[in-house]
Protein backbone atom coordinates (compact mmCIF):
# COMPACT_ATOMS: atom_id res chain seq x y z
CA UNK A 1 0.00 0.00 0.00
CA UNK A 2 1.55 3.28 -1.11
CA UNK A 3 0.66 6.93 -0.68
CA UNK A 4 0.00 7.06 -4.42
CA UNK A 5 -2.48 4.16 -4.08
CA UNK A 6 -4.37 6.09 -1.42
CA UNK A 7 -4.35 9.37 -3.40
CA UNK A 8 -5.78 7.63 -6.45
CA UNK A 9 -8.38 5.80 -4.36
CA UNK A 10 -9.57 9.05 -2.74
CA UNK A 11 -9.83 10.66 -6.19
CA UNK A 12 -11.89 7.71 -7.48
CA UNK A 13 -14.26 7.88 -4.50
CA UNK A 14 -14.86 11.59 -5.07
CA UNK A 15 -15.22 11.38 -8.85
CA UNK A 16 -17.22 8.15 -8.84
CA UNK A 17 -15.60 7.24 -12.13
CA UNK A 18 -12.33 5.44 -12.95
CA UNK A 19 -11.97 6.87 -16.45
CA UNK A 20 -12.46 10.47 -15.25
CA UNK A 21 -9.66 10.03 -12.70
CA UNK A 22 -7.45 8.44 -15.36
CA UNK A 23 -7.95 11.51 -17.61
CA UNK A 24 -7.24 13.92 -14.77
CA UNK A 25 -4.05 12.10 -13.78
CA UNK A 26 -2.88 11.40 -17.33
CA UNK A 27 -2.92 7.63 -16.78
CA UNK A 28 -4.74 4.68 -18.26
CA UNK A 29 -7.94 3.40 -16.68
CA UNK A 30 -6.19 0.07 -16.15
CA UNK A 31 -3.44 1.77 -14.14
CA UNK A 32 -6.02 3.52 -11.95
CA UNK A 33 -7.83 0.22 -11.44
CA UNK A 34 -4.58 -1.45 -10.36
CA UNK A 35 -4.17 1.03 -7.51
CA UNK A 36 -7.61 0.11 -6.21
CA UNK A 37 -7.05 -3.62 -6.65
CA UNK A 38 -3.78 -3.42 -4.72
CA UNK A 39 -5.57 -1.79 -1.80
CA UNK A 40 -8.31 -4.41 -1.93
CA UNK A 41 -5.73 -7.22 -1.86
CA UNK A 42 -3.92 -5.73 1.12
CA UNK A 43 -7.06 -4.92 3.11
CA UNK A 44 -8.84 -8.13 2.16
CA UNK A 45 -12.15 -6.37 1.52
CA UNK A 46 -14.02 -4.92 -1.45
CA UNK A 47 -13.62 -1.14 -1.50
CA UNK A 48 -15.70 -0.15 -4.53
CA UNK A 49 -19.10 -1.19 -5.81
CA UNK A 50 -19.37 -1.15 -9.60
CA UNK A 51 -22.53 0.44 -11.00
CA UNK A 52 -23.72 1.13 -14.57
CA UNK A 53 -22.65 4.78 -14.39
CA UNK A 54 -19.51 4.48 -12.32
CA UNK A 55 -18.44 3.33 -8.89
CA UNK A 56 -19.30 4.12 -5.28
CA UNK A 57 -17.31 3.18 -2.18
CA UNK A 58 -18.54 0.28 -0.09
CA UNK A 59 -18.89 0.76 3.66
CA UNK A 60 -15.29 -0.36 4.05
CA UNK A 61 -14.31 1.92 1.16
CA UNK A 62 -15.90 4.94 2.82
CA UNK A 63 -14.00 4.19 6.01
CA UNK A 64 -10.69 3.99 4.16
CA UNK A 65 -11.46 7.06 2.02
CA UNK A 66 -12.20 9.21 5.07
CA UNK A 67 -9.04 8.12 6.87
CA UNK A 68 -6.87 8.41 3.77
CA UNK A 69 -8.19 11.86 2.84
CA UNK A 70 -7.58 13.12 6.36
CA UNK A 71 -4.07 11.71 6.45
CA UNK A 72 -3.09 12.92 2.98
CA UNK A 73 -4.38 16.42 3.69
CA UNK A 74 -2.43 16.49 6.95
CA UNK A 75 0.78 15.39 5.22
CA UNK A 76 0.33 17.91 2.41
CA UNK A 77 -0.28 20.66 4.93
CA UNK A 78 2.82 19.71 6.91
CA UNK A 79 4.95 19.79 3.75
CA UNK A 80 3.56 23.21 2.85
CA UNK A 81 4.24 24.56 6.33
CA UNK A 82 7.82 23.30 6.14
CA UNK A 83 8.28 24.95 2.75
CA UNK A 84 6.84 28.20 4.09
CA UNK A 85 9.29 28.14 6.99
CA UNK A 86 12.15 27.72 4.52
CA UNK A 87 10.74 30.44 2.25
CA UNK A 88 10.44 32.94 5.10
CA UNK A 89 8.29 35.89 4.04
CA UNK A 90 7.43 34.38 0.66
CA UNK A 91 4.83 31.73 -0.07
CA UNK A 92 1.48 31.28 -1.78
CA UNK A 93 -2.15 31.66 -0.73
CA UNK A 94 -4.70 29.77 -2.85
CA UNK A 95 -8.22 31.16 -2.58
CA UNK A 96 -11.46 29.95 -4.16
CA UNK A 97 -13.50 32.99 -5.13
CA UNK A 98 -14.76 34.94 -8.15
CA UNK A 99 -14.72 38.40 -9.67
CA UNK A 100 -17.82 39.54 -7.78
CA UNK A 101 -16.30 38.48 -4.47
CA UNK A 102 -12.97 40.19 -5.11
CA UNK A 103 -14.67 43.39 -6.27
CA UNK A 104 -17.12 43.75 -3.41
CA UNK A 105 -15.53 41.94 -0.47
CA UNK A 106 -11.75 41.82 -0.97
CA UNK A 107 -10.55 44.76 -3.04
CA UNK A 108 -9.24 46.81 -0.08
CA UNK A 109 -7.88 43.69 1.60
CA UNK A 110 -5.92 42.62 -1.49
CA UNK A 111 -4.25 46.04 -1.68
CA UNK A 112 -3.47 46.04 2.05
CA UNK A 113 -2.15 42.47 1.95
CA UNK A 114 0.10 43.23 -1.03
CA UNK A 115 1.66 46.16 0.84
CA UNK A 116 2.29 44.08 3.97
CA UNK A 117 3.38 40.85 2.25
CA UNK A 118 4.88 41.79 -1.15
CA UNK A 119 6.61 38.41 -1.63
CA UNK A 120 3.51 36.26 -1.09
CA UNK A 121 1.77 35.08 -4.25
CA UNK A 122 -2.05 35.25 -4.28
CA UNK A 123 -3.84 32.68 -6.46
CA UNK A 124 -7.56 33.24 -7.03
CA UNK A 125 -9.35 30.19 -8.41
CA UNK A 126 -12.91 29.72 -9.60
CA UNK A 127 -14.67 26.63 -8.23
CA UNK A 128 -18.08 25.70 -9.63
CA UNK A 129 -19.75 24.84 -6.32
CA UNK A 130 -19.45 24.93 -2.56
CA UNK A 131 -19.03 21.16 -2.59
CA UNK A 132 -16.14 21.52 -5.00
CA UNK A 133 -14.54 24.09 -2.70
CA UNK A 134 -14.91 21.77 0.29
CA UNK A 135 -13.30 18.90 -1.62
CA UNK A 136 -10.39 21.12 -2.68
CA UNK A 137 -9.91 22.32 0.89
CA UNK A 138 -10.02 18.77 2.19
CA UNK A 139 -7.38 17.50 -0.24
CA UNK A 140 -5.11 20.50 0.31
CA UNK A 141 -5.30 22.09 -3.15
CA UNK A 142 -6.91 25.21 -1.65
CA UNK A 143 -6.13 27.18 1.50
CA UNK A 144 -9.28 29.30 1.75
CA UNK A 145 -12.68 29.40 0.08
CA UNK A 146 -15.10 32.33 0.12
CA UNK A 147 -18.60 30.87 0.37
CA UNK A 148 -22.20 31.48 1.25
CA UNK A 149 -22.30 29.82 4.65
CA UNK A 150 -24.52 26.79 4.95
CA UNK A 151 -25.02 23.62 7.00
CA UNK A 152 -21.97 22.09 8.73
CA UNK A 153 -19.74 20.04 6.44
CA UNK A 154 -17.55 17.22 7.69
CA UNK A 155 -13.93 18.28 8.03
CA UNK A 156 -14.60 21.93 7.15
CA UNK A 157 -14.74 24.98 9.42
CA UNK A 158 -16.86 27.97 8.36
CA UNK A 159 -16.45 31.50 9.68
CA UNK A 160 -18.88 34.37 8.87
CA UNK A 161 -17.50 37.74 7.80
CA UNK A 162 -20.55 39.59 6.41
CA UNK A 163 -24.28 39.44 7.10
CA UNK A 164 -25.92 40.79 3.95
CA UNK A 165 -29.49 42.09 4.01
CA UNK A 166 -31.63 41.58 0.92
CA UNK A 167 -32.68 44.41 -1.38
CA UNK A 168 -34.89 44.71 -4.45
CA UNK A 169 -32.87 46.14 -7.36
CA UNK A 170 -34.98 48.20 -9.81
CA UNK A 171 -34.57 51.00 -12.30
CA UNK A 172 -35.06 54.55 -11.09
CA UNK A 173 -38.31 54.82 -13.09
CA UNK A 174 -39.81 51.68 -11.51
CA UNK A 175 -42.96 52.31 -9.40
CA UNK A 176 -41.15 50.83 -6.38
CA UNK A 177 -37.95 52.84 -6.79
CA UNK A 178 -38.81 55.55 -4.26
CA UNK A 179 -39.89 53.20 -1.50
CA UNK A 180 -37.79 53.34 1.69
CA UNK A 181 -38.41 49.61 2.24
CA UNK A 182 -40.56 46.78 0.95
CA UNK A 183 -42.64 44.19 2.73
CA UNK A 184 -41.61 40.68 1.66
CA UNK A 185 -45.25 39.80 0.94
CA UNK A 186 -45.24 42.38 -1.86
CA UNK A 187 -42.76 40.19 -3.73
CA UNK A 188 -45.09 37.19 -3.84
CA UNK A 189 -45.86 36.20 -7.41
CA UNK A 190 -43.36 38.69 -8.84
CA UNK A 191 -41.31 37.67 -11.85
CA UNK A 192 -37.71 38.30 -10.89
CA UNK A 193 -34.25 37.92 -12.36
CA UNK A 194 -33.07 34.61 -10.97
CA UNK A 195 -29.89 34.33 -8.92
CA UNK A 196 -27.33 31.76 -10.15
CA UNK A 197 -29.20 28.42 -10.44
CA UNK A 198 -28.22 25.80 -7.86
CA UNK A 199 -26.16 28.38 -5.96
CA UNK A 200 -26.16 28.60 -2.17
CA UNK A 201 -27.40 32.20 -2.34
CA UNK A 202 -30.41 31.20 -4.46
CA UNK A 203 -31.21 28.35 -2.06
CA UNK A 204 -30.93 30.71 0.90
CA UNK A 205 -33.27 33.23 -0.74
CA UNK A 206 -35.80 30.51 -1.52
CA UNK A 207 -35.67 29.30 2.10
CA UNK A 208 -36.00 32.85 3.48
CA UNK A 209 -39.05 33.45 1.26
CA UNK A 210 -40.59 30.11 2.22
CA UNK A 211 -40.34 31.07 5.90
CA UNK A 212 -42.60 34.04 5.12
CA UNK A 213 -44.84 32.13 2.68
CA UNK A 214 -43.60 34.27 -0.20
CA UNK A 215 -43.40 32.70 -3.65
CA UNK A 216 -41.02 34.18 -6.20
CA UNK A 217 -41.42 33.47 -9.91
CA UNK A 218 -37.99 33.14 -11.59
CA UNK A 219 -37.54 34.80 -14.95
CA UNK A 220 -34.13 35.50 -16.53
CA UNK A 221 -31.29 33.47 -14.97
CA UNK A 222 -27.85 34.98 -14.42
CA UNK A 223 -24.40 33.70 -13.49
CA UNK A 224 -23.60 36.15 -10.69
CA UNK A 225 -24.97 38.99 -8.55
CA UNK A 226 -23.32 41.74 -10.59
CA UNK A 227 -25.12 40.58 -13.74
CA UNK A 228 -28.44 40.63 -11.90
CA UNK A 229 -27.76 44.22 -10.83
CA UNK A 230 -26.78 45.25 -14.35
CA UNK A 231 -29.94 43.77 -15.87
CA UNK A 232 -32.06 45.51 -13.23
CA UNK A 233 -30.32 48.79 -14.02
CA UNK A 234 -31.03 48.27 -17.74
CA UNK A 235 -34.70 47.71 -16.99
CA UNK A 236 -34.71 44.06 -18.07
CA UNK A 237 -36.40 43.12 -14.80
CA UNK A 238 -36.30 43.33 -11.02
CA UNK A 239 -33.86 41.36 -8.89
CA UNK A 240 -33.70 40.43 -5.22
CA UNK A 241 -30.00 40.44 -4.36
CA UNK A 242 -27.77 40.76 -1.29
CA UNK A 243 -26.79 44.35 -0.42
CA UNK A 244 -23.16 44.05 -1.51
CA UNK A 245 -20.49 46.17 0.17
CA UNK A 246 -19.09 49.01 -1.90
CA UNK A 247 -22.18 49.37 -4.08
CA UNK A 248 -23.10 53.07 -3.99
CA UNK A 249 -26.39 54.01 -5.62
CA UNK A 250 -26.31 57.75 -6.39
CA UNK A 251 -29.59 59.61 -6.31
CA UNK A 252 -29.40 60.52 -9.99
CA UNK A 253 -28.36 57.06 -11.22
CA UNK A 254 -30.48 54.48 -13.04
CA UNK A 255 -30.43 51.85 -10.27
CA UNK A 256 -32.27 51.82 -6.93
CA UNK A 257 -31.93 49.34 -4.09
CA UNK A 258 -35.03 48.97 -1.92
CA UNK A 259 -34.44 47.11 1.41
CA UNK A 260 -36.55 44.03 2.15
CA UNK A 261 -35.86 43.81 5.90
CA UNK A 262 -38.12 40.84 6.68
CA UNK A 263 -35.99 38.41 4.66
CA UNK A 264 -33.37 36.57 6.73
CA UNK A 265 -29.90 37.98 5.85
CA UNK A 266 -27.35 36.05 3.83
CA UNK A 267 -24.18 35.06 5.68
CA UNK A 268 -20.95 34.92 3.68
CA UNK A 269 -17.38 34.30 4.75
CA UNK A 270 -14.52 31.83 4.91
CA UNK A 271 -14.36 28.07 4.73
CA UNK A 272 -11.13 26.34 5.68
CA UNK A 273 -10.05 22.85 6.60
CA UNK A 274 -8.78 23.91 10.03
CA UNK A 275 -8.14 27.44 11.24
CA UNK A 276 -5.38 26.37 13.60
CA UNK A 277 -3.59 24.59 10.76
CA UNK A 278 -3.56 27.49 8.27
CA UNK A 279 -0.13 28.56 7.12
CA UNK A 280 0.99 32.08 8.14
CA UNK A 281 0.35 33.68 4.70
CA UNK A 282 -3.17 32.21 4.42
CA UNK A 283 -4.03 33.22 7.99
CA UNK A 284 -2.70 36.73 7.32
CA UNK A 285 -4.85 37.09 4.19
CA UNK A 286 -8.01 35.82 5.91
CA UNK A 287 -7.36 38.18 8.83
CA UNK A 288 -6.79 41.11 6.46
CA UNK A 289 -10.13 40.51 4.72
CA UNK A 290 -11.95 40.37 8.07
CA UNK A 291 -10.06 43.46 9.28
CA UNK A 292 -11.05 45.48 6.20
CA UNK A 293 -14.65 44.24 6.55
CA UNK A 294 -14.84 45.56 10.10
Amino acid sequence: MTLDDLRVFVAVCRAGNLSAVARDLGRTQSAVSQHVKRLERETGVSLLERRPRGVVPTEAGRLLEEAAAEGIAGLDLAVRRLREQVAGESGCVRVATGATTVRHFMSDAVVAFRRRHPKVNLEFRTVSSGRGSFDALADGTLDLAWITLGPPARGIEQRPVFELPWVLAVRADDPLADRSSLDAAELSGSRLIRLPPNSASAAHLDAACAELDVRLVPDTSVADWDTALLLAELGVGRAVVPALPGLPVPGDGDLRLVPVPALRPLSVGWAVRRWDALGPPARAFADTVMECAG
